[in-house]
């Protein structure tokens, strides 16, 4: 069995894609736009569709040896993201000091800054600009 997370950015999944390109090293695997779906508005297997073909419809990518999966969703304009953490287990505490600033980057909120605890030598808590909730830490 295998769990993926899946992330509706709700209009802002493109962005989203290169964003952690840039901060984690995503790569994305599979990209769908909405205008490349065989089903038309109105086909009840279809769903909502946002008036923008050009919104994405599925993508994944793979960020380290995890795949997360994202969509723009019904574009409604906010995306929300509440009650569980994206977690990066980096090698040492440079790869996490560099993944926790990155991730800070263009409007991210510390809730934790990156530190050394008792179960790790370094760990932080943050909300990416999108408000994804992560988690970065490395080995004691």
């Amino acid at each position: 069995m295998l769990i993926q997370p899946y992330l509706f950015f709700d209009g802002r999944c493109e962005e989203a894609l290169a964003f952690y390109g840039k901060a984690v090293g995503a790569q994305v695997q599979n990209l769908i736009r909405f205008k490349d779906s065989p089903e038309q508005p109105g086909d009840q297997a279809a769903g909502p569709r946002p008036p923008d073909g050009e919104k994405i419809m599925h993508a994944s990518m793979k960020i380290g040896e995890s795949l997360v999966n994202a969509s723009d969703g019904e574009c409604g304009g906010t995306p929300e993201f509440r009650g569980f953490s994206l977690v990066i287990n980096a090698k040492d505490d440079s790869e996490a000091k560099r993944s926790f600033e990155a991730l800070l980057e263009g409007g991210g909120e510390a809730s934790m800054p990156l530190s050394k605890t008792y179960f790790a030598s370094s760990f932080g808590m943050l909300r990416d600009r999108f408000g994804v909730h992560w988690m970065v830490m490395s080995p004691p």
